[in-house]
């Protein structure tokens, strides 16, 4: 949004530099990104009137023109077309500087004198025009200096607004900020109804009051188009942005930029029955007022006549309907078109329009008559229109509703670190469009203007306090919170220790995706039902991962592609799985190991790593856990090798699986090497028991080495159990220290050696009593595992 400072101080004028007031309006949440002097630096060019002209003598396209300054007439040699008897024009006096550093002085133009320049408005700056010399009106005071005449003493504003402020994209908004800011009133120019001069009218119907709720329209006779636009709206338009065309259009780009609300007008006469406003049928298409022919469809909004569609709606009007130069009567319109039907249409068709901009961000829904009244004064005055009855359509349901909103000066004191004096909160609300609905001590409802769209709870309204207040006056403040160190609790086993666990056994930390290809997934994990996303960033990552394993997998094979032979690698996040009650969230602890054993020396030979290896780094993990037991027993998992397969169990509960990559599934990874793979569930995994302590005894131990012959079948873990069961209370160490394989026992059997010990708390033990134990552990033993007792 560019915008005059002149102009602005017209509406309201502090007592405060150009740069303290750009400052203000920084500060206050809208910030100028930059401004610039209206025209460039020249001096010496007055106001000058052609009293005659005559053809040069020597030059067919020249002209020896006597000019008067209103002190002196003098003679000028020019080549403008357009120069004239009679015509106001800038002129450069001798020992003028135009812009460029250009000095003016006295020359002889094929042997005729000429004294000065008439400048045209590019030579002064003022525009990219030079076809002629720069016409001025004819009520231009001759010999005033041009820099006066046309204010250019001035600067242009650009302010840099957040989608929320579009209440800003006018003078009027920048202009009640300033006011509220600076505790001055706004000088608004009267909105005031026009007389009615004729009763004539013109069908409107809304289809649409979803996408348009408001539409109000006039028409206007009598017009004249061919009026000039007066300067100082010229000058204005120029200066934010905008080029004069005709007085129609610079009257409704006027009124935008004045108060915000965008505006067209149709050519009444190539208007067929009545305006619909409507989505665009398939297949219909518009040409532009720039040209561009723009194929509709259904989901735009268009302002459409019985004949069909005359413009897209809040976007830009057709070159069919639009204002000529043979228009006589005007159909104008100013519309509320709900921002979120608007969203995005401009740029889905290579367009952005200054009318697009500020739809797009929300216009006040109340503001279309005012615009119409004020355009329709200013179209009387400068083209002498008549104006018509204006026509009124609005869908009410689907005009925004304006926010209700309780504030309490607590809240802010609180919000802020600083009281803000209850008159003060007023006027700052009532100076911004606020509405007070009621009023009690320390307390308001407050109601939101209609052009505030971004206004919704009580932080809002504190947020609009302090910028106006000033975010540079809030006090600095460190907040006082009452806290009691608190260590963490005893049975409670951080995330973090266990990646430190991971990281000291040689592991790397992985970080993948959540999302995994679904047929990788489905590969591995067949009777898992997964979470598909609607939109993927990819067809590879387009699933929710029921497992750490895939992504990890996918990391082994990145680096196995990349010559890294020795991979360790963990990674902790969540899993995702759909079942019966929902989507279940799991955090999880996987990790993946293949390759050497140990990094490749002159006392290594290069040993791969097996599934024992895995089982060791998984034991030291899960002993970090204070004071819980964990199993390894025989298990069963789809993705893994069928004889080389854990379950990790807690208290007999699933906690997690362990063992080598299924074969079929390394072969389409392209593994050439065994690959193995651990993961539990953190949630299972990570609570620990509360340590108690037991006094240490002072008696002597008793210790019994016992070795026993059983079955393949028979897992360690069974023995060890039994013997715990039946070892009674006083066991307090059962140490396996042999397995033992080949000559002497049978190819189907193994012996397994282990030593107890057993200790009293307040006496010794016997060796009877140590005897009876050994007994009955040996013929349970026998009884339940047939086991034999190895001599």
């Amino acid at each position: 949004m560019k915008v005059s400072e002149k102009w602005l101080r017209s509406w309201v004028n502090p007592s405060v530099s150009a740069q303290e007031l750009m400052d203000q309006v920084t500060m206050a949440g809208l910030e100028v990104e930059g401004f610039e002097p209206v025209a460039e630096a020249f001096s010496g060019v007055i106001v000058a009137e052609i009293i005659s002209c005559e053809r040069h003598p020597n030059a067919d396209k020249l002209q020896v023109c006597t000019v008067s300054t209103g002190s002196e007439n003098v003679q000028v040699v020019c080549g403008a077309p357009n120069a004239r008897a009679g015509l106001k024009v800038g002129f450069a006096q001798v020992g003028a500087v135009l812009p460029g550093n250009l000095n003016i002085g006295q020359a002889k133009l094929r042997d005729v004198d000429s004294f000065g320049m008439l400048c045209s408005e590019k030579e002064l700056g003022l525009s990219a025009a030079h076809e002629g010399i720069l016409e001025l009106p004819a009520d231009a005071p001759v010999g005033q200096d041009i820099r006066t005449y046309y204010e250019l003493d001035d600067i242009a504003i650009e302010v840099d607004l957040t989608p929320n402020r579009a209440d800003c994209l006018s003078l009027r908004g920048l202009a009640r900020e300033v006011g509220v800011l600076n505790d001055l009133p706004m000088h608004a120019p009267d909105l005031a109804a026009v007389p009615v001069q004729h009763q004539d009218l013109f069908d409107v119907t809304i289809e649409d009051g979803k996408g348009c709720p408001r539409y109000v329209g006039r028409v206007l006779h009598q017009v004249d188009i061919s009026a000039a636009t007066p300067i100082w709206m010229v000058e204005r338009l120029r200066r934010s942005g905008i080029r004069s065309i005709d007085a129609v259009v610079d009257v409704t780009n006027y009124v935008m930029l004045e108060l915000g609300q965008p505006m067209h007008g149709f050519d009444l006469q190539q208007l067929n029955e009545k305006i619909v406003v409507r989505k665009a049928r398939a297949d219909e298409k518009l040409v532009l007022l720039d040209g561009q022919e723009i194929a509709l469809d259904p989901s735009i909004l268009v302002i459409a006549d019985a004949a069909g569609p005359l413009a897209m709606a809040g976007i830009m009007g057709g070159v069919h309907s639009g204002v000529s130069a043979t228009t006589t009567s005007v159909f104008l319109e100013s519309a509320f078109f709900a921002p979120i039907e608007l969203a995005g249409k401009a740029r889905a068709k290579g367009l952005h329009t200054d009318s697009s901009h500020r739809f797009e961000r929300g216009v006040d829904s109340r503001l279309q008559e005012a615009a119409i009244e004020r355009a329709s004064a200013l179209l009387a005055s400068i083209c002498g229109a008549q104006a018509g009855p204006l026509i009124v359509k609005e869908q009410a349901e689907y005009i925004p509703k304006r926010a209700v909103i309780d504030l309490y000066s607590s809240v802010v004191t609180s919000s802020l670190g600083m009281s803000i004096d209850d008159l003060r909160i007023k006027q700052i609300l009532v100076g911004l469009g606020f509405t007070l609905l009621t009023e009690a001590e320390g307390h308001w409802q407050v109601q939101a203007p209609s052009w505030r769209f971004d206004m919704a709870i009580q932080a809002d309204l504190i947020e609009e306090l302090a910028r106006i207040v000033g975010y540079d006056n809030l006090p600095v403040t460190a907040p006082k919170v009452a806290m009691k160190p608190q260590g963490p609790a005893e049975q409670a086993t951080p995330v973090a220790a266990l990646v430190d666990r991971m990281v000291s056994l040689g592991y790397q930390e992985a970080i993948t995706f959540s999302f995994v290809e679904p047929g990788v997934q489905e590969l591995m994990f067949p009777n898992l039902n997964s979470l598909k996303l609607a939109n993927p960033i990819s067809a590879d990552l387009s699933a929710m991962r029921v497992s750490l394993w895939p992504g990890l997998l996918k990391a082994v094979q990145h680096n196995l592609n990349r010559q890294q032979e020795q991979v360790r690698l963990f990674e902790t996040g969540q899993r995702f799985r759909v079942e019966n009650k929902g989507l279940e969230q799991v955090d999880m602890l996987a990790g993946v190991i293949t390759g050497s054993r140990a990094a490749k020396g002159w006392y290594e030979n290069g040993e791969s790593v097996d599934f024992y290896d895995l089982k060791g780094d998984v034991e030291q993990l899960l002993g970090h856990i204070k004071g819980v037991e964990f199993e390894i027993v025989n298990g069963t998992n789809s993705a893994l090798h069928p004889g080389q397969c854990a379950r990790i169990e807690r208290n007999g509960k699933l906690v997690g699986h362990l063992g080598a990559l299924h074969p079929n599934l390394a072969k389409s990874f392209g593994f050439k090497q065994n690959v193995y793979l651990f993961e539990v569930r953190l949630d299972r995994t990570l609570p620990a028991l509360l340590p108690k302590f037991r006094p240490l005894s002072k008696q002597p131990a008793s210790t019994r080495d016992l070795a026993v012959v059983i079955d393949e079948e028979v897992s360690v873990s069974a023995v060890l159990d039994t013997v715990r069961e039946m070892a009674g209370d006083d066991l307090v160490s059962l140490n396996l220290f042999d397995i033992y394989r080949g000559k002497g026992i049978d190819s189907k059997r193994k012996s397994i050696a282990m030593g107890l010990t057993w200790q009293h708390s307040s006496r010794t033990l016997t060796d009877d009593e140590i005897n009876r134990f050994m007994d009955l552990i040996i013929n349970t033993l026998q009884t339940r595992l047939d086991a034999v007792l190895r001599g």
